[in-house]
Parts: structure tokens; C-alpha cells; sequence
């Protein structure tokens, strides 16, 4: 947080599970981010933001992108610079998927069957959230975080943890809605 202003202006996401047992299918989650403009801050979103992407003005950024889970400390870390997005964005909603590799008994995989997962979501050195996925665990995919730009400019947070069944494009069509 800035000293002059009251708003958030730069968020880190960080995302982390454990790997799949050996010899099972990879757990690969993704962090999503997705942009909506002050004229349909409930439509279709400007852009999205999630693995091998970042936002045309690069605001929002996946800084680091696991699809194993394997590793220390956070798994997938995104970055947004609330501050720098153009005044025509006014909202953006943040989730995680889980990626819908082969499954075997041919169920979706859900946070249920991902062990140790967790979300952290700061400014600075202050946590603004941290939880798993407990309260989604039936779920392949949920809104974590929406971030809201009032009309003098400045941004604030709002944790909206909402479960959702469906694929990546499903999901990322409905988080705005969610």
C-alpha cells in the first residue's frame, strides 16, 4: 500500500499443492486472471490472463506456472499492478482451475483429490487471504479474489471464494459472473 493513497495498488497471488502419487496423472492447477471494463464489469471479460499468457499491457503477469505441484514454497505466483491497468478496467477476478488431464475413472478431478493446497494473496508483506480449498473441495475450479476499482480510482479487495464445475473455457467465460 502506498502512503498517499488508500487503494491497493500491486498484488501477488501465489498458488501451491503437492504432486500427484507416483505413477498417477499430474495435478496441474492454474492460476487465472480476468479483466472487465467499467462499461460491462459483469460481461464477458476483456481478457484472460492464465499459463504461457499475460495481459496485453502487461499489468498482470504469471510470474511462475507449475504443472506438477513439485517444488518449494508457492507452485504458481501471478502478479497484478492494479495501479497501471488503464482507467477503462475497472474490475478484475481471480481463480484457480484445475486442468482436466486423463482421468481414469473419467470423473473431473477436483480440489478434493489434490492434496495440501493453499492461496496466498498480499500487497506488500500483508496477507490479504490465505486458505485452501476446503470449502470448494467438490469443485474443479473457483473464484478466489475480485478486485474492485471505485470512481476515484482507487482499488480494493473483496475475497469471493465460489466453486465451479466445467472446463477452463467454461470457467473463464463465467468468473465474472460467479
Amino acid at each position: 500500500m502506498s502512503s498517499l493513497r488508500k487503494g491497493i495498488e500491486k498484488v501477488e497471488v501465489g498458488l501451491k499443492w503437492d504432486p500427484s502419487p507416483v505413477g498417477s496423472p499430474h495435478h496441474d492447477l492454474d492460476l487465472v486472471a480476468a479483466a472487465y471494463t467499467r462499461d460491462n464489469p459483469r460481461a464477458a471479460p476483456a481478457y484472460v490472463v492464465h499459463f504461457d499468457s499475460r495481459s496485453p499491457d502487461g499489468t498482470i503477469i504469471l510470474n511462475r506456472d507449475s504443472r506438477t505441484g513439485q517444488g518449494f514454497g508457492f507452485d504458481e505466483v501471478m502478479t497484478l499492478e492494479l495501479e497501471r491497468l488503464a482507467p477503462q478496467y475497472a474490475r478484475v477476478v481471480v481463480g484457480v482451475a484445475i486442468q482436466q488431464n486423463e482421468q481414469p475413472s473419467g470423473r473431473a478431478k477436483t480440489f478434493w483429490h489434490v492434496k495440501s493446497t493453499a492461496v496466498r494473496i498480499r500487497t506488500g508483506y500483508t496477507d490479504l487471504s490465505q486458505h485452501d480449498f476446503s470449502a470448494v473441495a467438490a469443485h474443479s475450479a473457483t473464484t478466489i479474489a475480485e478486485f474492485t476499482r471505485d470512481a476515484d480510482g482507487e482499488w480494493s479487495f473483496h475475497e469471493v471464494v465460489r466453486g465451479f464445475d466445467g472446463d477452463l473455457t467454461a470457467f473463464t467465460a463465467a468468473m465474472g459472473t460467479l
